[in-house]
């Protein structure tokens, strides 16, 4: 029902803040859920069953990471039917993120340009709002380091994330490609990934053990990478048998919004704009590595025929964010019946 109504709500909302918004939403998305009002943000599930990592996913679609950091409002976006949730990105420590504004829209290009930088409750908030909400379908959660830790500490900061995540999270997701952390993105590169990754597939095991219970780490990647940092990255993957991918964050350039209003201002953009470029390293990386690992796609997708262009680049998941923006809950529903129906 909600679907009828949002046309109005987003012209009242797109004429406030940016991040104002965003809160607000959040926040009344939250008490919706959980009041005799909540039969007006449910919408049927499109049952498509799947299986991906190990792990049953009722459809393909899924919520990206950055709309629901702190993990608050989970059973409303499970009520309006996701196939999986991911929320983050988290750290291990509370940070503000960096200065407003951060937040700006570009809607004649049906895009987004943030520079949050990780702002979040830490990681203890988000297991505690985790641990008190009733979904029991399939959550991400995507961590990250501080903005203040070295980026030659990070990895103390991806392991203290992921062993208090691990037991609550269906897959944990590695987020070194946000361009909002100054220097995160030399994480994707050379040793210091391998010394990364390495890291984490050891404490992996040990938690495997603790718990009795495997839960795949998937790592998030740049949409700005030369196609030789795809070849590398490709290798590295291949050689420490990463669980899967996610393809892609937001990027740095501004292709396509040229001459806009907040065009210019810092941070990574999302959205259509970034569609083209996320499909290129999403469909290089799948073939150099010959598929050998799911890939969930992300960037750019505002409507079925977006998502068509993921799976057809070799995703196995789509996730989306931006365009939920623009477009609604009805492109949940949109999405996931087309994917259904291209098998």
């Amino acid at each position: 029902m909600f679907n009828l109504f949002y046309p109005l709500v987003r012209f009242i909302l797109f004429r406030m803040d940016a991040e104002k918004t965003h809160d607000l939403t959040l926040k009344w998305l939250a008490r919706i859920e959980k009041s005799v009002f909540r039969r007006l943000l449910v919408q049927p599930m499109v049952y498509d069953p799947v299986e991906v990592f190990g792990i049953k996913f009722p459809n393909r679609l899924g919520l990206a990471a950055g709309l629901d950091k702190n993990g608050s409002c989970i059973d409303a976006f499970a009520a309006l039917g996701f196939g999986h949730i991911e929320i983050g990105t988290v750290t291990p420590r509370p940070q503000p993120g960096n200065p407003k504004p951060r937040l700006f829209r570009l809607p004649k290009a049906r895009g987004l340009i943030n520079r949050f930088g990780f702002n979040n409750q830490g990681v203890d908030q988000l297991v505690e709002n985790v641990k008190a909400s009733k979904y029991t379908g399939v959550l991400g959660i995507n961590i990250g380091k501080n903005f203040d830790t070295p980026v030659e500490k990070a990895t103390d900061d991806y392991l203290i994330c992921l062993e208090k995540v691990y037991s609550y999270a269906s897959y944990v997701t590695v987020n070194i490609s946000s361009p909002n952390t100054a220097n995160l993105r030399q994480l994707q590169f050379g040793a210091a990934l391998e010394e990364l990754l390495t890291a984490i597939n050891h404490k992996q095991a040990e938690l495997t053990l603790r718990y009795n219970r495997r839960i795949p780490i998937l790592i998030k990647i740049a949409p700005d990478l030369s196609e030789q940092e795809v070849e590398q990255l490709a290798m590295t993957f291949t050689k420490l048998k990463v669980d899967g991918v996610i393809a892609t964050n937001t990027t740095f350039s501004r292709k396509g919004v040229e001459g806009l209003e907040h065009a210019e201002e810092q941070g990574g953009l999302s959205g259509l704009p970034v569609l083209e470029q996320s499909n290129h390293v999403l469909e290089r990386l799948n073939k150099l590595t010959n598929a050998q690992f799911p890939i969930i796609g992300v960037g750019g997708i505002c409507d079925a025929s977006g998502a068509l262009d993921k799976m057809q680049a070799g995703a196995s998941l789509v996730q989306i964010y931006s365009g939920f923006i623009y477009q609604g809950p009805k492109l949940i529903s949109d999405i996931s019946k087309i994917l259904k129906e291209q098998g």
